[in-house]
């Protein structure tokens, strides 16, 4: 990255400055998400807009346990956990939101709404979550949620999610 390059860089893993997108590698959001292997489904945020939207990625590979019984001759990605990645990509934004010094709060996912699957998703593709507020009420929280890959839509949902403290 050259000098001038670091004006437009995200900031720090699990940071934002003003007026910039931030990131989370996968040990902010291990901090920031109750969830682990095998059910951490995003790898990394690549793009987090304060409390307004952000993008998760899930790299897909063969060794993930749902492709031993997911139809092990010709493995595809459970929907239910494209949703889950959906979730855990808004989790993020509302923890990240909220993150004042105090301790940690719990995500828990409310409803599923408008769920679409439009392609299958397999080992070796990168699954981006579009994840996007749509309201914010006290401590509950509204998203439109779109999964992509390769630059085609595979799944969208709209979710909603309550926040509590840990």
């Amino acid at each position: 990255m050259s000098e001038t390059d670091t004006a437009t860089a995200p900031a720090e893993a699990g940071t934002q400055a003003k007026g910039t997108l931030g990131v989370m590698d996968i040990h902010a959001l291990l901090k920031a998400l109750p969830h682990r292997f095998p059910f951490m489904m995003i790898d990394r945020i690549i793009e987090i807009d304060g409390d307004n939207s952000a993008i998760g990625i899930k790299n897909v590979t063969i060794n993930e346990p749902q492709f031993q019984g997911h139809f092990p001759d010709a493995p595809v990605m459970p929907g239910v956990l494209m949703i889950e990645g959906m979730a855990q990509t808004a989790g993020a934004i509302c923890v990240n939101a909220s993150a004042d010094g105090a301790p940690p709060k719990l995500v828990y996912f409310m409803t599923i709404d408008k769920v679409k699957f439009r392609k299958p998703v397999g080992p070796g593709d990168v699954v981006e979550y579009h994840v996007r507020k749509l309201k914010k009420r006290a401590n509950m929280w509204w998203f439109e949620a779109t999964a992509i890959v390769g630059g085609t839509k595979v799944a969208e949902a709209e979710l909603s999610a309550m926040l509590v403290n840990a």
